[in-house]
């Protein structure tokens, strides 16, 4: 099934149901929006010969634009190639060309930034916020949605790269509608009076949960800014009411400190579900005691996208569990789409509390690596996405996250998770981020090296950083090292950069 017949669907059942919103301001109801996506499809395809198979890629920030060009390529039985607008355009350009996609969507800097690249001198490009967007609603329609199986690719998306050239992630309509229903049956219910706000990129994670509140005929909301601003959403979601929305730990982390200094208390929100990096206990309690019951944490990766596991809000804000502080600090519990197990090099089972790689089987997994079989047999083994993380799994089937396999500390011997560091610095009220890595040591092997930013009015003080770490977990784990700075680096989806601080630190090392 095409995933495009829930719009069709949508408008046909509530046609007058308010769309796409630009802010406050009502941009189409969704017989306008099925309709002008589906002039956009006739345009694509008499103009630029999109044909079923095809690829088109989305280099923009938020934006209505945004999801009629993704809902027109679907209608056509494309595919799209969203790209994050934070990227640089050179990088957009290798994603494009590697992609084969025969249209460009983009607007702004980036469509700029991108025309001036030398690969995609003779690609047809089309800017969304321009007249010529606008006539492609005057295009003579398709008909309907061409019929796509479960197997069809609906959505390449391309990993963030940290470690090389990113891969093109290949999501079927299958895996999509997969992801879309266990939304429904273990993030939260979806109603027609919802409003998802976009303030995270629309190629991410927040893109991927439109396609759930388009089966609803819910309101599709992109804040007047594009972006994300925690004054902002203040401002809208008193208005719009029953918002929902995606956000990264860094996000929320900016809303609460907007809000205490505001006295906002999350009037207006329905649902924040996040992830895409990794919450502190301390900041998700800190979190629920500004906002309440509101928040939903899940773990998930492109490969699987948004549906690995789950904490949902009643987990988040239980206090009554022995183990509540245990379960706060997990990722949840497998979603329903999916099997998950903790195995050791071998793919072989470790016993429960033991840490080894997470892995995945599921209706949600991808087909595969777009042109890249090898990075495909390394990752999909035996019918299981060996996902590079490494968790343990508890006997109620609570699977708590440790680090990226390749992020691990060996030091005299013994194995170091940095995130148990990081989540008792980030617990003492001078440390506003940190990041703990390892260095390599003649003497240990490694030594545990911890990067800090302070919270403003704070000044360094490794002694006490020190002790509160002896004071919280075992002495061998604590830094042999702090090094502070203003910020930690972070890639366009705003996940911290650990291979630039290992570069930072041997910079710092005799003869680097």
């Amino acid at each position: 099934m095409n995933v495009a017949l829930w719009l069709e669907r949508a408008a046909r059942l509530h046609p007058d149901a308010p769309a796409l919103m630009t802010g406050t301001s009502l941009v189409a109801d969704y017989a306008e929006f099925y309709r002008g996506a589906k002039a956009i499809a006739g345009a694509f395809r008499s103009r630029y010969g999109i044909e079923p198979g095809d690829h088109v890629a989305i280099f923009m920030g938020n934006a209505t634009q945004y999801l009629e060009a993704l809902y027109a390529t679907l209608i056509l039985g494309g595919a799209i190639v969203p790209i994050n607008a934070k990227l640089h355009p050179r990088e957009a350009a290798w994603i494009v060309k590697n992609s084969e996609a025969k249209l460009v969507v983009s607007s702004g800097k980036e469509l700029a930034g991108l025309q001036a690249q030398p690969e995609a001198k003779n690609l047809p490009i089309i800017d969304a916020k321009s007249r010529d967007w606008t006539a492609l609603y005057d295009a003579a329609p398709v008909d309907r949605p061409v019929r796509r199986s479960q197997d069809d690719l609906a959505w390449i998306f391309y990993t963030s790269g940290t470690t090389g050239r990113p891969k093109g992630v290949m999501q079927s309509h299958g895996n999509i509608q997969a992801m879309t229903f266990a939304y429904l049956a273990d993030v939260d219910q979806a109603e027609q009076t919802d409003c998802a706000l976009y303030a995270a990129p629309m190629s991410h994670g927040a893109g991927s949960y439109n396609f759930v509140f388009t089966l609803r005929a819910a309101r599709h909301v992109v804040p007047p800014s594009g972006a994300f601003n925690a004054a902002e959403i203040q401002e809208l979601a008193p208005v719009l009411r029953n918002v929902c929305m995606f956000a990264a730990p860094t996000m929320i982390r900016r809303m609460i400190a907007h809000a205490k200094e505001t006295g906002y208390d999350g009037d207006g929100l329905k649902t924040v579900v996040y992830g895409g990096g990794p919450m502190y206990v301390s900041d998700i309690l800190e979190a629920v005691e500004v906002f309440g019951p509101r928040f939903v944490q899940i773990y998930g990766q492109a490969e699987s996208p948004m549906t690995i596991t789950a904490l949902p809000r009643k987990r988040v804000v239980d206090r009554d569990h022995l183990r509540w502080r245990e379960r706060l600090g997990s990722v949840g519990t497998a979603h329903s789409c999916v099997e998950v197990k903790i195995a050791d090099a071998e793919g072989n089972e470790v016993p429960q509390g033991e840490i080894g790689e997470i892995l995945v089987s599921g209706s949600t997994v991808m087909k595969g690596y777009w042109r890249n079989d090898e990075a495909t047999r390394e990752t999909i083994r035996d019918g299981w996405l060996w996902t590079g993380d490494m968790g343990s799994m508890d006997d109620d089937g609570f699977v708590t996250l440790r680090d990226r396999s390749k992020d691990l500390i060996i030091s005299g011997g013994t194995n170091i998770y940095p995130r148990e560091v990081e989540e008792v610095l980030l617990s003492h009220p001078s440390v506003a981020q940190a990041c703990v890595v390892g260095e390599p040591d003649p003497e240990w092997g490694e030594i545990v090296v911890a990067f800090i930013v302070l919270e403003q009015g704070y000044t360094r003080d490794d002694k006490a950083l020190d002790a509160h770490c002896i004071d919280n977990i075992a002495r061998f784990k604590r830094p042999k090292k702090y090094v502070y700075i203003d910020d930690l680096p972070k890639n366009a989806y705003g996940k911290v950069l650990k291979t630039e601080l290992r570069k930072l630190l041997s910079k710092e090392a005799p003869g680097g």
